[in-house]
């Protein structure tokens, strides 16, 4: 299997990197010559840039069975969240470059410290190194499930080109309201956008299925973060949810809102939100016939903020 998918890889390197130029890896397909020193939207250039690497323990349960999720935080984005967790990476200038070689040995040795897969945070725009990465990796004995974590901002053609790669989809699904989304994440496309992608990653991986062990080995977990105010549009997201997928689908209700970045320039976005916004949405999940989901504690709203200035940008990491 391994070598399978390290020769998936090897033959889609170079279609991927002629989408580089003009560039069209995202749905905003900016058309900027990143190989020719040009920067677009995001602001990537031709090489992947990378702000930590290490193992994770903050994601669900079976991401991070035993040693924590093997995770690769990309910087650079396509959306522009005002409320970003991880801002400093995702709209700020924390990051190396760092050559496809490198990034195979960084697998690895995540591997050898025992991580329960490798999770890619943010990929799509550093697509062509990660795949090239992967080549190299699996060709020298990288053996874990592959985790593809995005904000559901994805062109679907460019997902066809990860099929057979990826294991375990962990996309969001965080707006339903074009305005909204517009107006909190500078994509007004994006329900359409990522609704369109979120089908295509299931139809490929599937419900999420667990080893022996517990550990997450195939399938996907659609997170949807609670926003104040219902921002978020929740009640119409899995009104979709639930009339677009099966039932048996895995969701994960996000509790873990805090206002950070820019959020407390804009009234609705300057609290965390209360147990009882929270509780409506499980008993909203529960009345729809969601037979799967992950929930979290609202204390998860002042736990595992990172610092990405730190050597571990994690508490539990010390």
């Amino acid at each position: 299997m391994t070598q399978h998918k390290g020769n998936l890889c090897r033959t889609r390197v170079p279609e991927v990197y002629r989408l580089l130029s003009p560039c069209r890896l995202c749905p905003r397909a900016c058309g900027v010559d990143r190989v020719g020193g040009q920067r677009g939207y995001c602001g990537a250039g031709p090489i992947p840039e990378v702000a930590s690497i290490v193992p994770h323990f903050g994601e669900e349960p079976p991401l991070v069975v035993n040693g924590g999720a093997g995770t690769v935080f990309f910087s650079r984005c396509n959306l522009r969240c005002m409320y970003c967790q991880n801002f400093q990476i995702s709209q700020g200038n924390i990051g190396s470059p760092i050559h496809p070689e490198a990034l195979a040995t960084a697998m690895l040795h995540l591997q050898e410290q025992g991580c329960a897969n490798i999770e890619f945070v943010s990929p799509n725009h550093h697509l062509p190194g990660l795949l090239e990465a992967l080549s190299i990796a699996f060709d020298r004995g990288l053996d874990l499930p592959i985790v593809y974590n995005t904000n559901g901002y994805e062109a679907p053609d460019i997902l066809d080109l990860l099929e057979g790669v990826i294991d375990v989809y962990l996309p969001d699904l965080k707006y339903a309201s074009e305005k909204l989304a517009g107006r909190y994440s500078d994509a007004s496309e994006y329900p359409r956008v990522a609704r369109e992608a979120i089908l295509k990653m299931y139809a490929q991986v599937g419900d999420l299925q667990l080893d022996s062990d517990g550990r997450a080995i195939r399938g996907m977990i659609l997170r949807h973060l609670i926003l104040p105010g219902d921002i978020s549009g929740t009640r119409e997201t899995l009104t979709w949810i639930r009339d677009s997928l099966p039932r048996s689908v895995t969701v994960s209700l996000l509790a873990q809102y805090a206002p950070l970045h820019r959020a407390y320039e804009d009234l609705h976005l300057s609290r965390k939100i209360t147990q009882e916004e929270y509780d409506r949405v499980l008993d909203l999940a529960w009345d729809m016939g969601l037979e799967n989901a992950f929930i979290q504690d609202l204390d998860s709203q002042d736990m595992g903020i990172p610092d990405f200035r730190a050597e571990k940008p994690f508490i539990w990491n010390d």
